[in-house]
């Protein structure tokens, strides 16, 4: 069905491409070119491993953040009230805002880039994190006590699985929005990466070159999203029952 849904989209594409004209949107062949073309000079393999490089550290950095801090907002009132107020400036703070800020503030440097799109992806963790663990089960907390559990052990065998659906869903919603915004961070500021390439693309308004990276880094989320994050949620959450 999936490849039925990609032969779908091509022969839409080609369609409306004709009526268009290949002036504003090229039909297929004329993108796949450009991109065999970029993939003979190694350009198009080295500016998605520089993004998917920054993608992951980003990722990894605001997971842990917003994993560690929303199970303390969720655990203690005191912590929640203070970082409450923190957290919805953040939520609705645009990206590009703390994109511009990290880049006057840091200089147009890796760290910037890094930071500023995990600071836009953390509160979606947070407030995940807070509300997983705001659900948690006290009865079986009290019977950690009651065995007399060691702290690691009782998060590990008590806390953690219950836990574990709300990191899959903070992570793969995460995951989808720092996609987005590391493509705006990389034309904003960087010299290399997918969103650079875009945006020299824009400049030269070079349709084909700015699809077929567009493309190649679609393909590249939709392989990661059905190998590696759809398994991982499924298995995180296989101890919960299905409905029927």
């Amino acid at each position: 069905m999936r490849l039925l849904s990609v032969a779908v989209f091509l022969v839409t594409w080609w369609i409306v491409s004709a009526l268009m004209g290949s002036a504003k949107l090229p039909p297929p062949p004329d993108v796949l070119q450009a991109m065999l073309t970029e993939a003979r000079t190694g350009a198009l393999f080295l500016n998605l491993g520089v993004t998917l490089a920054r993608v992951t550290l980003s990722f990894v950095l605001a997971m842990a953040l917003g994993t560690a801090i929303g199970y303390w907002m969720g655990r203690h009132r005191l912590a929640d009230r203070l970082g409450d107020p923190w957290l919805i400036i953040l939520l609705n703070l645009p990206a590009l805002v703390v994109i511009v800020l990290a880049y006057i503030w840091a200089g147009l440097t890796e760290a910037a880039a890094i930071a500023a799109i995990a600071i836009n992806k953390l509160p979606t963790a947070v407030v995940t994190l807070r509300e997983g663990t705001r659900a948690l089960d006290p009865a079986l907390d009290e019977m950690a006590r009651i065995f007399d559990f060691p702290r690691g052990r009782a998060f590990r065998h008590v806390v953690l699985p219950q836990l574990a659906p709300y990191i899959a869903a903070a992570a793969r919603s995460g995951l989808a929005l720092i996609w987005k915004i590391v493509l705006v961070a990389e034309f904003l500021g960087r010299p290399n990466g997918v969103g650079f390439e875009i945006g020299v693309a824009f400049q030269l308004f070079d349709i084909p070159l700015l699809l077929a990276y567009s493309l190649s880094f679609a393909a590249i989320v939709f392989a990661i999203e059905t190998v590696l994050v759809q398994p991982f949620e499924a298995r995180l959450s296989r101890w919960r029952p299905r409905a029927a």
